[in-house]
């Protein structure tokens, strides 16, 4: 069980890592939405992760999800997978 945690907790951390490379991509390009996500990709190996970027106004929010699956072998069957989301908002700087 602690083995599962600790794969769970390691791939939150790389979906927060994700999402503030997302958003900082966004803010200074000029198409934020056609930034924002193959910078998600790129900062992480996850697959398949979710990107979505919102840019409103004079910021940028970008919420990256990737579905954990729970395989550590014995506890892994008794756990359903589990979904980790980070939420990043910056404010847009002129390119």
């Amino acid at each position: 069980a602690v083995v599962q945690v600790g794969v769970v907790v390691r791939d939150r951390l790389a979906v927060q890592l994700a999402a503030r490379e997302a958003a900082r991509a966004a803010v200074v390009a000029a198409d934020p939405v056609a930034a924002g996500t193959p910078a998600a990709q790129r900062a992480v190996q996850l697959r398949p992760l979710q990107v979505r970027v919102e840019a409103s106004g004079d910021t940028v929010t970008v919420t990256v999800t990737y579905l954990e699956p729970t395989d550590v072998p014995l506890i892994g069957a008794l756990l359903p997978d589990v979904e980790v989301s980070a939420t990043v908002t910056m404010a847009v700087e002129p390119p």
